[in-house]
């Protein structure tokens, strides 16, 4: 199956399909909505062959569906249907949960993205489980306002990354994964990586887009 990819940020949508060589990038931005989307979308991608899509959404995804608007981008995208948008099937899962699957290589895996928050997600065999640990509780406030892109100005980098630490320690102590794996921009910013612990790539959020329609996953 030829699938095309999208990838959605606060900053940038990046886009790319089956065979293509490379990903397109189209900026976004704080008031970005769904009919922006639609149209920027099949005109970058014009040329390329595709026959379902993969959406990765930077929110709360259950069964499939968009729970919420998110924080940083425009409004309507709860109630927006993409597969009438773009006229060929749609499946959406969480963004971090796609990254989680592309990294995916066997065993428990856990995906901790750094960047502008936190995105957290599991994989298991057929099982891919989004998580919103960002949003625990740590230090009188969460895990997200400690190792998130503000915290990272407001404390400096090396406060920060001692905060990066302590929370993969406790995840890892919570979840108890066979590996994790650490993506997100800010993660190259870690000077040591932990036992445990690789470096993921941004890639790999394609490669979890292809792969959703390649089985049957639960999400």
């Amino acid at each position: 199956m030829k699938v095309l990819v999208i990838d959605i940020g606060g900053s940038n949508i990046k886009i790319l399909a089956t065979g293509q060589p490379d990903r397109i990038k189209i900026p976004s931005g704080d008031m970005f909505t769904p009919q922006q989307l639609v149209p920027l979308v099949i005109e970058n991608a014009k040329g390329w062959e595709y026959e379902a899509i993969s959406i990765g959404f930077p929110g709360v995804v259950k069964n499939g569906k968009i729970v919420a608007d998110p924080v940083n981008m425009g409004m309507g995208w709860r109630e927006f249907d993409f597969a009438s948008a773009f006229g060929c099937p749609v499946k959406i899962i969480n963004d971090a949960a796609m990254q989680a699957l592309g990294s995916y290589e066997g065993g428990k895996l856990l995906f901790m993205g750094f960047g502008t928050g936190l995105g957290t997600a599991m994989v298991y065999e057929d099982l891919i489980l989004p998580l919103e640990g960002g949003h625990l509780p740590f230090k009188l406030a969460t895990f997200e306002t400690h190792v998130g892109n503000g915290a990272m100005k407001k404390l400096g980098k090396p406060k920060w990354k001692e905060h990066v630490y302590q929370t993969i320690a406790h995840f890892n102590h919570c979840f108890q994964p066979d590996q994790i794996v650490l993506g997100g921009g800010n993660s190259k910013l870690l000077d040591n990586i932990p036992d445990n612990c690789r470096l993921g790539s941004n890639k790999n959020a394609f490669t979890g887009g292809f792969r959703l329609w390649e089985k049957s996953y639960k999400y």
